[in-house]
């Protein structure tokens, strides 16, 4: 009894949503073309740290080398948009790695992904609004913030900021109800945004042609110290094109790697592009590169206009032109600082309404923030979510909070690999089409819970062979099983090796840990790649499966350990929230679920009622956005 309530759990928990490709079905309006998706990603990737992290990573981490740094987080970045880019082309529906997650892995960890990216696009959206106020505040003289200090302080205990931003929550305002207009009109203005912070960074990169000197690469540690006796002198490095050896540059490549964070708002924008298959795919690979080139050039133009131990960490750009002899050029660099944190806005806001409105369609959220408007926008969500930031741009200082962006989308990125990983080996799978057309087995199919040609039959039993040396040539239900539990247990391996490479360091004790655990990786691996993958034709697919999708597992949960402690404590109460929504509310109310029980309702009823089929789809068809599943997929 008890072992059968357990399973019965573990269905609901791990149960699967299978989605209907059709792109012409959706409740939003498809109205971006692939140049909207590229200007979106661009402008929430290319953002304030832009015009920042160069500056302080060259000056405290990598010299002049910067480039190399931005060289490796672009490639560690690019494997995770890799493999949103195959999900964008096998499902292109609103949800991003919520929704690629819950197709894959089942509805807990989809749940979890969901929960977890609300956190970090909040948190995203309200530290930006603030960046965008003090910005604005400094260029007229920080009378905002003088005035807000003076009639409205807040000391009190905690995270709680100096003073109310009400400025930042005006922003955030104005910037929701361009979103409620509609997201042709957002996209627009985000374009224009995004081509004059462009063009800004284009010009700063023809001034370090123009007024760079080749020596700043190439300095003498005596010169350095001559120039910087009160310096301490560990902070200079030993002069060159890498001052501070290979592991300074290792170390700022692990910080530029937050730098191509925000490309994942373009797979939010499933139901909402006009040829998702294909326009996803480029989007992402495409913004991408852009901003790869943006950085390396900026970087490059900083470092060799002016010596690397002289950059400024907080506004490197307008001192570097200073240093040149162009102060006038200040001003371009304040104007294009102010378009990126505009864009990097509303890259932060305009995937949040469409998280929570597929988490409110798929019934793990409450179902009024499903509600679109008469312009096919998700005008519920989009309100709550910018209310959401406003509170939190009005009231906290984010400095401690931001951090917990990074274990969201961290966490996203990791499981959307692991799905990647998993997907590619799965025998083919019935799409709600043929499930349809093939009504006069459906009594069938629900007698048997769903669970048609899922698991081994017979003639496909394990065997050692198998495992290392499979005939067939195409995925089958045992070698599917076999990938899922291997993945599974290689999740778990790439989580202990982290957290020894983090708490370890190169301890004797540590070293062997570590390498005994990358034997077992390797076993996987190859047992992993020894299984037939998917021939089933997609716009995109990753290349070098399973290594590309094991990567990026290994380099995401590398980045995550390396997080402190209290954002790990701050971590687990925002999850404690979650959990308790989800297993009051949604695991009752899932979408799934409602169909499941009509599935066994219509089954036990076929025998008696001739209307049972009639019934189910008149279900179906009030159930917008939802779709029958398969408990027993994985």
């Amino acid at each position: 009894m008890i072992l059968s309530s357990l399973k019965g759990i573990g269905k609901k928990l791990l149960r699967v949503k299978v989605v209907d490709n059709n792109t012409e079905d959706s409740r939003l309006s498809r109205c971006l073309n692939t140049f909207d998706l590229v200007a979106l990603g661009v402008g929430s990737t290319l953002g304030a740290g832009v015009y920042v992290l160069a500056g302080a990573v060259a000056r405290e981490n990598s010299g002049p080398a910067i480039v190399i740094s931005f060289l490796i987080a672009a490639m560690a970045s690019v494997l995770a948009g890799l493999c949103y880019a195959e999900f964008g082309a096998r499902v292109p529906r609103t949800g991003s790695a919520y929704l690629y997650s819950y197709v894959t892995v089942g509805e807990l960890w989809a749940f979890i992904t969901g929960w977890n990216l609300i956190l970090s696009y909040v948190i995203g959206t309200s530290s930006v609004a603030r960046a965008w106020s003090a910005t604005f505040d400094e260029l007229i003289g920080r009378h905002i913030e003088l005035f807000c200090k003076q009639y409205m302080p807040m000391k009190a205990p905690g995270f709680l900021a100096e003073y109310p931003d009400i400025f930042a929550v005006l922003i955030i305002i104005i910037l929701t109800g361009l979103l409620a207009v509609g997201v042709k009109e957002s996209a627009m203005v985000n374009k224009v945004f995004t081509c004059i912070n462009v063009l800004v960074l284009v010009f700063v990169v023809i001034s370090g042609l123009v007024k760079g000197n080749k020596e700043n690469w190439n300095l003498d540690p005596e010169e350095i110290l001559n120039a910087n006796r009160s310096s301490d002198e560990k902070h200079l490095g030993n002069g060159g094109f890498m001052p501070f050896g290979l592991t300074g540059v290792l170390s700022g490549a692990a910080t530029c790697f937050y730098a191509f964070i925000g490309f994942d708002c373009i797979a939010t924008t499933g139901e909402e592009v006009k040829n998702p298959q294909r326009a996803i795919p480029v989007g992402i690979v495409a913004s991408l590169l852009i901003c790869f080139v943006a950085y390396f050039g900026v970087s490059a133009a900083l470092t060799v206009m002016m010596p690397y131990y002289m950059l400024d960490k907080s506004s490197p750009l307008p001192v570097a032109f200073k240093y040149v002899g162009w102060e006038g050029a200040t001003y371009a660099v304040a104007i294009g600082s102010l378009c990126a944190l505009s864009t990097s806005l509303l890259g932060s806001m305009f995937p949040l309404p469409r998280i929570i409105f597929a988490m409110a369609c798929d019934g793990l959220l409450f179902s009024f923030l499903a509600r679109v408007s008469a312009r096919k926008t998700p005008i519920i969500s989009t309100f709550v979510a910018g209310l959401l930031s406003a509170v939190m741009a009005f009231l906290f200082d984010l400095k401690d909070l931001v951090d917990l962006m990074s274990i969201g989308t961290l966490l996203a990125y990791t499981l959307v690999a692991a799905c990647v990983l998993v997907l590619r080996y799965q025998p083919g799978q019935p799409t709600v089409g043929y499930e349809m057309a093939n009504t006069q087995d459906e009594s069938e199919i629900a007698c048997n819970d769903g669970n048609v040609d899922i698991l081994p039959q017979p003639e496909d039993r394990f065997t050692f062979k198998k495992l290392i040396a499979p005939r067939n040539t195409e995925p089958s239900p045992l070698s599917g099983l076999i990938v899922n539990i291997c993945t599974s247990i290689l999740g778990v391996f790439v989580c202990v090796f982290s957290v020894v490479a983090v708490q370890g360091g190169f301890a004797h004790w540590s070293l062997s840990v570590l390498s005994i655990i990358a034997v077992f990786c390797l076993i996987l691996i190859s047992i992993i790649w020894r299984q037939p993958q998917s021939r089933t034709k997609l716009a995109f697919k990753v290349p070098l499966v399973p290594l590309v999708p094991v990567v990026s597992m290994f380099v995401n949960v590398y980045l995550m350990m390396q997080l402190d402690r209290g954002t790990w404590l701050r971590f687990g109460v925002w999850m404690l929230l979650g959990f308790i929504i989800y297993f009051s509310y949604g695991i009752s109310h899932s979408t799934e679920a409602s169909l499941t029980r009509s599935d066994t309702y219509g089954a036990s009823c076929t025998m008696k009622d001739e209307h049972t089929t009639t019934e189910k789809e008149a279900f179906l068809h009030d159930t917008q956005n939802s779709t029958p599943e398969d408990e027993d997929d994985f």
